[in-house]
This record gives C-alpha cells, sequence and structure tokens, in this order.
C-alpha cells in the first residue's frame, strides 16, 4: 500500500520566513482536509508533495524511498494533482483531455487501447461529464471543466490524490458528488489530500486535517481534534458559530 511520509519538510515561499516543519504520513484509506487563510501556502504545499517545488529543509519519502531518488515516470503513476488553475494548451475534447490520465502507463509513442478508452468513459461517467466527451475543453463552464480534471485524475488511477480545491465552482450536487467519490477513492485504500476553503465540507468528509497558520505554524491531526472552534477562529481571523448536525459539526461566521 502506497504512503506518502514528509520529514522535516518546510515549504518555500519566496520572501517568507521558514515556517513550522511538517511530519505528516498520508496513509491508504485516508481523507485530508487542509484548511487555511489564502495567500498561507496551501497551494504550494501540495506542489511540493508532487514533486513540482523544491522544499526549503526537509525531504519527502514515496513508501520509504526518498522522492529524488524515483523517476518521474513512476512517480506519475503512484501519485496525481488536480491543480487549481489550468490552462488550455491546445484544443482537445473531454475525452482526449481525461486520456492524459493513461500517459503515464504508456511506453513512448504507445497509442492508448481500448482498454485506456474504457477506463477514461468510465471516469467521465463517474464525474457526470460523459455527455461532454466530444466538446472541446475550452468551450465548457468552470464547473464543467474541473469535473473533467478530476475525471482525467481518476483515469491516471494513481494511489495518491493531491487536490487543490476540488470543489473549485461546483453546484452543490455536484460538490456532493465529489466529496463522494473522494471519500470512496480512500475506501479503495487510496489517499486523498486536498485543500479546501469550505470548513463544513471538511467537517463532513475529511478524517485527517492539517491547519496552516499566517504566522508558518501548523497543526494536524483527527478531524475531531482540530475542528475546534476557537482553533478555526485564530485560523481565519474571524468569529465563528458552531452547532451539529447528522453528528458532524457545522461552522458559520459569528
Amino acid at each position: 500500500m502506497t504512503s506518502l511520509t514528509t520529514e522535516q519538510l518546510i515549504i518555500d515561499i519566496p520572501g517568507r520566513a521558514p515556517g513550522a516543519p511538517l511530519n505528516l504520513s498520508l496513509q491508504p484509506g485516508q481523507v485530508w482536509g487542509v484548511l487555511g487563510p489564502n495567500g498561507v501556502g496551501k497551494t504550494t504545499l501540495l506542489h511540493t508533495l508532487a514533486g513540482l517545488r523544491e522544499p526549503r529543509n526537509g525531504r519527502l519519502l514515496l513508501d520509504g524511498r526518498p522522492l529524488l531518488e524515483i523517476r518521474r515516470k513512476r512517480i506519475s503513476q503512484q501519485m496525481g494533482l488536480v491543480f487549481q488553475d489550468r490552462q488550455d494548451g491546445f484544443p482537445a475534447t473531454a475525452l482526449e483531455t481525461a486520456l492524459i490520465g493513461r500517459h503515464p502507463w504508456l511506453s513512448p509513442w504507445q497509442m492508448e487501447t481500448g482498454e485506456d478508452l474504457a477506463i477514461a468513459e468510465q471516469a467521465l461517467d463517474a464525474l457526470d461529464v460523459m455527455h461532454l466527451r466530444d466538446r472541446l475543453v475550452s468551450t465548457l463552464s468552470g464547473g464543467e471543466r474541473q469535473r473533467v480534471a478530476i475525471a482525467t485524475l481518476m483515469t491516471q488511477a494513481p494511489k495518491i490524490w493531491l487536490l487543490d480545491e476540488p470543489t473549485n465552482h461546483l453546484d452543490l450536487r455536484h460538490q456532493t458528488a465529489v466529496m463522494k467519490l473522494l471519500r470512496s477513492q480512500a475506501a479503495s485504500n487510496r489517499a486523498v489530500f486536498m485543500c479546501l476553503h469550505d470548513l463544513n465540507l471538511a467537517a463532513r468528509w475529511c478524517d485527517q486535517i492539517l491547519l496552516m497558520f499566517p504566522d508558518g505554524q501548523a497543526c494536524w491531526g483527527p478531524a475531531r481534534d482540530m475542528l475546534v472552534t476557537t482553533a478555526l477562529e485564530k485560523l481565519f481571523g474571524q468569529r465563528l458559530l458552531s452547532t451539529e448536525l447528522d453528528g458532524f459539526p457545522v461552522f458559520v461566521p459569528g
């Protein structure tokens, strides 16, 4: 079972003093939610975990091996990332975009097989965008593009899912559907690690929480221990009211 561990990891944010070192362990079956105000470094952390940015200090271990010693293709078979912002580099349909997720599993110049096509179609269907398969991604709405991006990650089939604001642009029904999908991936022995702004989505769907504070400090642990009103008020600089519905905490601005 694939795991990702950080040892004394300090992310590198130019112009900022070093923050607290992170010693995290992303294990199969876990759903992590990363919470913090804008500019605190959540996206930088995700890119660092994916090996796209060098840390200021510390190291990353994938199944006990230093990430720097592992070939990029092997990493991409084990880890995948949904970016917060995406650029359309060239015209592509939703299906062609989803099929990009199969590239880590193909040899150079190898074409996608019928099995690859079936995996991509199943992912588009799971994200409720199969009817858009032949549409150019550039013509889709923000929410439709987001679901195609998550379908591409699902097509990639990594063991560790890294997602930056996966519910961005999504309506309420699709927010719930995506969070259910991510929970089901964790139930299938995958680790899910995502940045969120919605406290109530984190409270409902995440079992592990990382709080990243503006002063560079951080704390993490089980959601029931982290989602405490006093800590969250300090995190966001906002008074909160809380209650409980269906066994989960709910937070609203005070």
